[in-house]
């Protein structure tokens, strides 16, 4: 069952944006702290931000101050508007709630973003 689907990834140039979405399926989305992941070949998954039920925020230092997380709990909805991007940001990223079943169960094809003159 698709839970979480992502999209909005593409290629673009160093210093341009992007908006990522990701819409859910998931019954009591409102309820979860949904995060932003990305992983570049060879490494580990990383978390680059995430956001609370109640619109509260975190952001890895990698991302603080390119980097906007919402979400829409109506739609079940949650964006991550990326600005300044630069090579580092070359990822497939994925969204996912920050609960231990979904995060040992569930990870979707994501959208790959790559940063590229």
């Amino acid at each position: 069952q698709v839970q979480f689907v992502e999209s909005g990834g593409g290629l673009v140039q160093p210093g341009g944006s992007l908006r990522l979405s990701c819409t859910s399926s998931v019954s009591a989305f409102s309820l979860y702290v949904i995060g932003w992941y990305r992983q570049a070949p060879g490494k580990q998954r990383e978390l680059v931000a995430d956001i609370a039920y109640n619109g509260y925020t975190s952001y890895a230092d990698s991302v603080k101050g390119r980097f906007t997380i919402l979400r829409d709990n109506a739609k079940k909805l949650v964006e991550l508007q990326m600005t300044n991007l630069t090579s580092e940001d070359t990822a497939i990223y994925y969204c996912n709630a920050q609960n231990s079943a979904f995060l040992q169960q569930h990870w979707g094809q994501g959208t790959q973003v790559t940063v590229s003159a």
